[in-house]
């Protein structure tokens, strides 16, 4: 799936424009502030029905809906969102004629974003590196999306549970169960996910370094994960004083992470600003593929305003891979970029 053209009304700070978009690397060039990263992110939405700064303010200030077209060579798509709900705006996708309220896995387009704040997933929270697994787990397994959400929402009310003060643990009993079978499900297809990108870190992080490197991944949890749900259940009944003294439970897939090591050093610690640009480009090289891979559908990958943080042997090295790619970067500069490609490219100036 190409897509030849976009068009934005009422979305964040578009008016109503349209912009065509190159089936090879289209390149948005434009000053901070200029909406680039709009650009990027409403592409994002209309592709699977995500987006990755937050829906609160997606439709332009006193405006009362917003709306995202694009088009295929034999199709179309589109987001609509008005402003019923006044926490976030409702969301209908149309496929075709046929109108969606949640995007269905059969009709999303695979997508492999790259974002500044990407550059921190090594370096900042646990919650980053969760995202990340889910994020990719949900456009790899068509149930992981309603797994987590079930478990999310089992979370919040057993910590609303916790916060009574005559609460005891007989009765979390049935939200613990919920909760911890909710949970082994995560955990597997989390793991999962991790092993399916760990058997070509060392490949694909050789060949972008110029080096021999040995990349390590392990899924970090204090419980079995032969026995996850059992061990949880166990941990959560001992912990029940805990929990209801700090009110929300501390154990569970919501409170777990995953490391990274180079060479036996910890990504997080120990790695150079350059090898951890290599690693991130790593890791989205091989989303690319396995997610063309499970989909059956080439993934449109968006690179927003991190092009120029690569020095010159890792752009040449993420111009390689992507090359069979729909692709649009941002830039404030696009000298920089142009240079770096052989092929043609569809230049979007945002003023």
């Amino acid at each position: 799936m190409v897509f030849t053209d976009i068009r934005l009304q009422n979305y964040r700070s578009y008016k109503d424009s349209s912009f065509e978009l190159d089936g090879g690397v289209s390149i948005v060039v434009g000053p901070n502030g200029a909406g680039k990263s709009n650009l990027i992110e409403s592409l994002l939405l209309v592709s699977n029905g995500t987006s990755y700064r937050g829906k609160n303010d997606l439709i332009k200030h006193g405006q009362e809906w917003a709306r995202i077209d694009v088009h295929t060579k034999n199709a179309a798509r589109s987001a609509k969102l008005n402003r019923k709900n006044k926490d976030r705006p409702d969301i209908e996708f149309i496929v075709g004629d046929k109108p969606y309220k949640r995007l269905p896995y059969s009709q999303r387009q695979p997508a492999v974003l790259f974002e500044p704040n990407n550059l921190l997933l090594f370096h900042g929270e646990p919650q980053a590196r969760r995202d990340y697994l889910d994020t990719f787990s949900s456009q790899t397994n068509e149930s992981y999306t309603t797994t987590l959400s079930r478990y999310k929402r089992a979370l919040a009310q057993r910590n609303a549970l916790l916060k009574n003060p005559h609460i005891d643990n007989s009765q979390l009993f049935v939200w613990n169960i919920r909760l911890c079978e909710l949970a082994e499900n995560i955990v597997k297809q989390r793991k999962a996910s991790l092993d399916s990108i760990k058997t070509r870190l060392s490949e694909v992080y050789s060949k972008i370094s110029g080096k021999e490197s040995t990349i390590k991944t392990n899924y970090e949890t204090r419980l079995n994960p032969d026995s996850y749900s059992a061990s949880l259940l166990k941990l959560l009944e001992a912990d029940f004083e805990n929990d209801r003294a700090r009110g929300f439970t501390g154990s569970g897939p919501h409170r777990e992470d995953f490391s990274v090591t180079i060479n036996d050093r910890s990504a997080s610690t120990a790695a150079s600003r350059g090898e951890i640009r290599t690693l991130l480009l790593t890791l989205k090289i091989i989303e690319l593929g396995l997610l063309e891979d499970r989909t059956k559908n080439k993934p449109l990958l968006l690179l927003d305003d991190v092009f120029s943080e690569l020095d010159n042997s890792r752009r040449k090295a993420l111009t390689r891979f992507l090359k069979d790619y729909q692709t649009v970067i941002t830039t404030t500069d696009a000298d920089i970029i142009l240079k770096n490609f052989s092929q043609d490219c569809q230049i979007i100036p945002l003023d």
